[in-house]
């Protein structure tokens, strides 16, 4: 994947297999110390110790659709490529937590891409869904929370208001933490 945001719409996806109905994803930006965290949490069905332990094995799948599960496998690889790494917590009810730690100002690290976008992608195909997403640079953070929204998340005037609230907070954010 070129980006990171495809990687968080890729595991955001399997939280939807594993009927989360909630989902809420970190990013922590480090520049001091050039690290990047990605964390996915969602309340879906979770792992039991096995699946958990093969998890992150392009090789295994649960679904039956195909015979391959690529997504954990190519973040940890991503993470790897930078010299960081990759945990996945998880227990049967409890839901699942994916958290990737990258160095930033690794040579092979992925650029961001447009993550406004990739939240927009899950809204639009799972408008039912909780969704929250926080943003931390250098200690300071931009939060957004589908439960705050009040109108209906499935018209195109909603999502489009949606889409520049984050870009627009996301831009307020990276000017603080630049001035």
């Amino acid at each position: 994947m070129e980006d990171l945001s495809l990687h968080m719409l890729d595991i955001m996806e399997n939280s939807l297999e594993a009927r989360a109905q909630r989902i809420e994803v970190r990013i922590d930006e480090d520049p001091d110390n050039e690290l990047l965290t990605l964390e996915i949490q969602d309340d879906g069905k979770g792992m039991n110790a096995r699946t958990l332990q093969d998890a992150a094995n392009p090789f295994f799948t649960t679904r039956k659709t195909r015979s391959v599960g690529l997504g954990l496998s190519m973040l940890s690889e991503s993470t790897r490529a930078t010299g960081g790494e990759m945990t996945v917590e998880s227990s049967p009810g409890k839901g699942t937590r994916v958290k990737a730690i990258f160095k930033s100002g690794h040579i092979d690290m992925k650029p961001l891409g447009d993550v406004p976008q990739t939240l927009l992608t899950l809204m639009v195909g799972h408008p039912d869904i909780e969704l929250r997403y926080d943003h931390t640079i250098a200690g300071e953070t931009f939060s957004f929370d589908t439960r705050e929204i009040r109108e209906d998340r499935g018209s195109p005037q909603a999502l489009r208001r949606i889409g520049e609230h984050i870009r627009k907070g996301l831009d307020e954010l990276t000017k603080r933490v630049k001035a």
